[in-house]
């Protein structure tokens, strides 16, 4: 009779524990929690966890203020992240300079991210113009990599890898007929520096990305995923035009490593949740894993 009521037990235990590794193998991809930065500003700790209910494995964080993490120490967040079953594999550092590096790659790393990434030019390089919502950066792209070197050996030092984040202006040639993100890639060593492609901005400058795979082949370590409607606004993966089986084919090309869903703004009434949702339907339709 024991071991009967022993062997019931046996059977229970091992039947939630098989549930939880199942569920836990059920979670894969990436997602930037800039998507829901409003959300993450009210209440990040609610949010973080509905994203891991989505499905989602690693997070690509964006919000960093007196050295910490959404208002979390950089131990705090990764703790947080861990017990929700997230991993934290990337962070956009807008804020970098050659002042403060040493201090942003030792958080970085006491967070327990990979990667350290510029997401625009850093250091008053990069412009945002409000009225007509068009960036640019400064037509100086050789103070632009100095710059991207010096960083990016600091980050290596401390064990991180640094990535720099496209929009489509560094696809368009400059006042001096440089095409900055092909001066970048040339120029930087891969030892330091590779690349997140986001896949949106460059569609939305007229380039094709499996082009610059094939010429910069191993280079882009990270992709942002996000699909582009009829209209050129952001779309769920999925609900655009963008071609991603087309690229997906190349991932091994292009040396990416991970993938982000990311989608700066929501339209026609949806809220950031749902298109990540979508999103994540939109990855699987494609074959992402």
């Amino acid at each position: 009779m024991k071991k009967t009521v022993f062997t019931k037990v046996l059977s229970i235990i091992l039947f939630f524990a098989m549930s939880t590794s199942m569920m836990a193998q059920e979670k894969w991809g990436g997602m930037t929690l800039y998507t829901v930065r409003n959300e993450m500003g009210k209440d990040a700790k609610t949010t973080l966890k509905e994203v891991a209910d989505l499905g989602y494995k690693y997070i690509e964080a964006v919000d960093y203020k007196d050295g910490k993490f959404y208002g979390m120490a950089p131990k705090e967040f990764k703790s947080y992240l861990k017990s929700l079953g997230l991993k934290p594999i990337s962070v956009h550092m807008g804020a970098m300079t050659l002042d403060n590096a040493d201090v942003l790659v030792a958080d970085v790393k006491a967070a327990g991210f990979k990667y350290f990434i510029a997401p625009v030019p850093p250091m008053g390089m990069f412009k945002f113009d409000p009225k007509t919502r068009t960036l640019s950066m400064e037509d100086n792209i050789e103070k632009l990599t100095n710059i991207l070197d010096v960083i990016s050996r600091k980050a290596k030092k401390a064990g991180l890898e640094f990535l720099y984040h496209n929009h489509d202006f560094e696809f368009k040639e400059d006042a001096n007929g440089i095409v900055p993100i092909e001066y970048l890639l040339e120029h930087l060593d891969p030892k330091y520096v590779n690349f997140q492609m986001d896949l949106y901005w460059v569609t939305k400058a007229g380039a094709d990305p499996i082009d610059y795979f094939e010429k910069y082949p191993g280079r882009f370590k990270i992709w942002h995923v996000k699909d582009m409607d009829e209209q050129g606004r952001f779309a769920p993966v999925g609900q655009g035009t963008i071609d991603f089986a087309k690229i997906l084919d190349k991932a091994k090309l292009s040396g990416m490593k991970y993938y982000i869903v990311e989608q700066d703004q929501v339209f026609d009434g949806m809220e950031p949740m749902e298109a990540l949702k979508l999103s994540k339907q939109g990855l699987i339709k494609y074959g992402f894993d």
